[in-house]
């Protein structure tokens, strides 16, 4: 199901994805604004607005996200999901984000608790 004005299922429509062998319900493609090299974003090929609403397409994007990564050969990374507006979601189509991570890349995380920045 293609949901109108989600930029994700746009970009589906368009065909502005590639496809994971086969496993036609999850595709990616990169972020407009990648945070480092290698930035991806693992989709729903239909809508799902979070994993709140669809934990089992969630668990099929990591899964993924996951599996793109270790046959890359990508050793250190982060997947991240968010679920609302408080958790820092903007586009409600369910989504993971698969960020390699290098050493001293400056890439902090973003939920840094202010108790714990001067450890």
């Amino acid at each position: 199901m293609i949901t109108v004005n989600c930029v994700f299922c746009e970009r589906i429509q368009n065909g502005e994805y590639d496809a994971i062998g086969d496993k036609p319900e999850v595709v990616w493609f990169e972020p407009l604004n990648p945070v480092a090299p290698g930035h991806l974003l693992f989709v729903t090929s239909h809508h799902v607005e979070s994993a709140i609403t669809g934990p089992y397409e969630a668990a099929m994007a990591v899964e993924s996200a996951a599996s793109y990564a270790k046959v890359n050969g990508l050793t250190s990374c982060n997947l991240i999901t968010s679920a609302g507006i408080e958790a820092t979601q903007t586009v409600f189509h369910l989504h993971v984000h698969l960020v390699p991570r290098r050493a001293n890349d400056g890439l902090a995380l973003p939920w840094t608790h202010p108790r714990n920045e001067n450890r």
